[in-house]
């Protein structure tokens, strides 16, 4: 399941401040911990070190220089303090006076080496020794015959010390840290849910804006203020996507009043044509027009119902593509074959100019319907007596085919409408020489599934072209 915006926040927040706090709590117990123990280890060697220049070797007998049981730490029943002598042959010959019947662990070391070690005595209390060998001062010598003692004739003292208090004041330290580091996260984390709520407030006003958004106002926009440097490109694309659905929409509307409108006109020719004919008793003659009038205004319906078919299936990507070399001159020649009597009526030139050895690979049915478009587009609007020529020429694996013509008086702003479904010039439908109906607008789609794009374009004097990139092979 995934989880919200803000659960990802917090959880981000409390898990650095988790992490932070544990790495700076864990640095200051060690330091903390470190201090004590090398202050507790001080004092502890301190006490070895006086001990141990303290001794005496008279013969067999071992001395002390004073008297240590009279010494502080020593004395403390509660927390004592004791220490144990073993000669080089490792015999015990002196104990602290309130040694137990417990012997301290002889450590293992070299010649003025301090050697510190963690233990439990017999109670279970934690205690801290120090470990040490040194040459005792032998009586009546001299420092000479000090200096030249043997290895078998030094001793070992470990000097132990009760540790409780140590510990408990690392226990109370990690306490303190423990808690303190709870209470931080969880006022970090009330904190942080505010902040949190109040940084993605702006993302719930637009949401609640968009929302109140419905296809009756797609007009509104998005218009939170003080909002956040990094929501504003968020609220621009989301207004502009209210833009594109509101064109959109639009353009669902017009496109359903224009064939609304396409429809109307034939279906009212054909009631109207039915109703003449049956307002009195005709000859077999005139019934027969009029069946004829009906059938050539069925075929334009069923010109306009197979376009409109065609486009909502090159839409819907369900168009099949079949390619095959294709030499243009003659395609293009065969496309104005069912034109030329139009355009010799109205003194149209035709010239192609495409040369014969131009050939490229592309979808010979669906390129011809396009071609026969374009050409159809051409006849009707250009002005008598005018000129349509084509031409074509290649570049970058593509090849680029012009239809142009004389006689246009389309502005820059009507000319990049043209592929638009229904499109006219004026609203009122009056300018048919405008009308460039579902043609180019299945050119601009059927050129697209070629893997191509249309384009419509002026040139001074009033020419009009049609220029289709296609890919020199699939």
């Amino acid at each position: 399941m995934k989880r919200s915006l803000r659960r990802r926040l917090l959880a981000g927040i409390i898990g650095g401040i988790l992490l932070l706090l544990a790495v700076f709590s864990l640095l200051v117990y060690v330091v903390i911990r470190g201090a004590l123990l090398r202050q507790f280890d001080e004092s502890l060697a301190s006490v070895a070190q006086v001990l141990a220049a303290s001794v005496e070797l008279d013969g067999n007998d071992v001395e002390l220089e004073f008297e240590a049981r009279q010494m502080p730490e020593f004395q403390d029943v509660e927390r004592p303090t004791r220490y144990q002598f073993w000669d080089a042959n490792g015999a015990v010959v002196a104990k602290s006076p309130l040694s137990s019947t417990q012997e301290l662990r002889r450590p293992e070391t070299t010649l003025k080496n301090l050697v510190f070690q963690t233990s439990r005595d017999e109670s279970g209390q934690p205690q801290r020794s120090v470990g040490l060998k040194f040459a005792p001062r032998i009586a009546d010598s001299d420092e000479t015959q000090q200096g030249r003692q043997k290895d078998e004739e030094l001793f070992t003292l470990v000097v132990a010390r009760d540790a409780s208090d140590l510990h408990s004041q690392l226990g109370l330290l990690r306490w303190l840290l423990v808690n303190a580091s709870a209470a931080v996260v969880i006022l970090s984390l009330i904190f942080a849910a505010v902040v949190v709520r109040q940084g993605l407030h702006p993302l719930n006003s637009i949401a609640a804006e968009i929302a109140a958004i419905s296809e009756e106002n797609l007009a509104t926009r998005i218009a939170s203020e003080n909002v956040p440097a990094e929501v504003i490109p968020i609220k621009n694309r989301l207004n502009e996507l209210l833009c594109r659905l509101e064109a959109s929409f639009k353009k669902e509307r017009r496109f359903n009043a224009d064939i609304a409108h396409e429809l109307r006109t034939p279906l009212a020719g054909i009631r109207s044509t039915i109703e003449v004919a049956l307002a009195r008793n005709r000859d077999p003659v005139e019934y027969r027009q009029a069946l004829e009038d009906c059938l050539e205004i069925a075929g334009s319906m069923q010109a306009v119902v197979g376009n409109l078919l065609m486009l909502t299936r090159l839409e819907a990507r369900q168009i099949s593509l079949e390619t095959d070399r294709i030499r243009l001159a003659g395609f293009i020649d065969s496309a104005w074959q069912p034109f030329s009597d139009k355009a010799m009526d109205r003194n149209i030139t035709f010239d192609n100019r495409i040369e014969p050895d131009v050939t490229f690979e592309s979808d010979r049915a669906n390129l011809g319907t396009v071609l026969s478009n374009v050409l159809c587009n051409a006849v009707e609007y250009v002005d008598d007596s005018g000129r349509i020529w084509v031409t074509a020429r290649s570049a970058d694996d593509s090849i680029e085919i012009a239809v142009s013509n004389t006689g246009c008086h389309l502005t820059s702003e009507q000319v990049s409408q043209v592929f638009d479904c229904f499109w006219r010039v004026d609203s009122s439908r009056s300018d048919t020489g405008a009308h460039c109906g579902l043609g180019l607008a299945l050119v601009q789609r059927l050129v697209g599934a070629l893997g191509g794009r249309a384009a419509a374009v002026t040139e001074p004097g009033g020419i009009f072209s049609i220029r289709l990139i296609l890919p020199a092979s699939p």
